[in-house]
């Protein structure tokens, strides 16, 4: 596994050694979904506070407890504009705490803010609220996503128009307490209960198709199949590819790219794919270890580039859940790999 880069960086000379500075200075991000609206781009980020919670492996110290939108009006932009908040835990009347990593979709004009928060049985669900306008403020539907369990739920828009969730994540994201159909609260509570063996497949992200009024699922959630270069599933010994969270879908060139981030040992990961179901095969390596435990991502093309959005601990000088979204850009090569995104400068 390979060590926090948090140990080998001086702070002094972060500022040097990054390739890109903050999008906002004055709070803490986290976890962007990047989208192009009417010809700007919005981001759609967790907002991290310290709420002094206790660290531990089902991260307890990611407590936030409300969103804010931000935005760009070019590619020129050096700093996002912060709409401020645009929905609270306090508003969404299923909803206990910990509003994690969301995403946001548009159609017909309306749009729609989805995102994973934990309910009065500490479960996490998925809820959506919705708008007229791209940065909110949203209205919470009264109850979560009927069916919808785990974190990190993204939604990507086909070019037929069918829209699809991907969503899950283990440990604190309580993917493998799903294993049976039914949420295992398991007797104590630890994150990795439930998790397979090292030399049995790894647990899959989920995908579901959306319904018409993209509120609900339209079918019952399946998983997302990772295969290796032999056609055979990543395993869960296998860490450094193996699905941990922040699922992310994008297209090119008529190829499906599923991303994700490999949790504890710090990648982010992709794999293609003919159809949005999958199966995927495993490709590489999109983005090597941030300062800070997590990483978390998006990808979006705006005005003919395409760029990944993601986080770093920067800002607050390594505090693991005081986070800093991001943006670089990205590219994919003339055989559609993308190359290996490298966060930091050698000086």
């Amino acid at each position: 596994m390979p060590e926090d880069p948090v140990n080998h960086i001086d702070f002094e000379d972060l500022g040097k050694k990054a390739i890109s500075a903050p999008l906002v200075s004055h709070l803490y991000t986290a976890d962007p979904s990047a989208h192009v609206f009417n010809g700007r781009l919005y981001i759609y980020p967790s907002h991290d506070i310290d709420a002094g919670d206790a660290f531990d492996d089902l991260g307890s110290h990611f407590a936030m407890e409300d969103y804010h939108v931000l935005s760009l009006q070019s590619p020129a932009d050096t700093k996002a504009a912060d709409h401020g908040v645009a929905l609270h835990v306090k508003d969404i009347p299923w909803a206990e705490k910990q509003l994690w990593a969301p995403d946001a979709a548009e159609k017909d004009g309306q749009y729609f803010l989805y995102f994973p928060a934990k309910d009065y049985q500490g479960i996490f669900r998925i809820g959506v609220a919705v708008s007229h306008r791209p940065e909110g403020p949203f209205t919470p539907r009264p109850g979560a996503m009927a069916n919808s369990f785990s974190i990190d739920p993204a939604v990507f828009k086909d070019d037929d128009g069918q829209y699809y969730m991907y969503f899950g994540g283990i440990w604190g994201g309580q993917l493998q307490r799903w294993r049976n159909g039914q949420f295992n609260a398991g007797q104590p509570e630890s994150p990795f209960a439930f998790l397979p063996e090292k030399n049995e497949p790894a647990l899959c992200p989920k995908v579901a198709r959306l319904s018409d009024n993209m509120l609900e699922f339209d079918e019952t959630p399946r998983d997302l199949l990772i295969l290796d270069e032999n056609g055979n599933p990543l395993l869960q010994g296998d860490t450094e590819r193996r699905f941990f969270e922040a699922s992310w879908m994008h297209k090119y060139q008529g190829t499906y790219y599923f991303s994700w981030s490999t949790g504890d040992t710090h990648y982010l990961c992709y794999a293609t794919g003919n159809n949005p179901y999958g199966p995927f095969t495993y490709q590489g390596r999109i983005l090597d270890p941030v300062v800070g435990w997590t990483t978390h991502h998006s990808i979006c093309e705006w005005e003919g580039q395409w760029y990944l959005f993601y986080h770093d601990a920067s800002l607050s000088k390594g505090v693991t859940h005081l986070r800093c979204v991001k943006m670089a850009p990205l590219t994919h090569d003339e055989n559609g790999r993308i190359q290996l995104i490298q966060p930091y400068h050698k000086l």
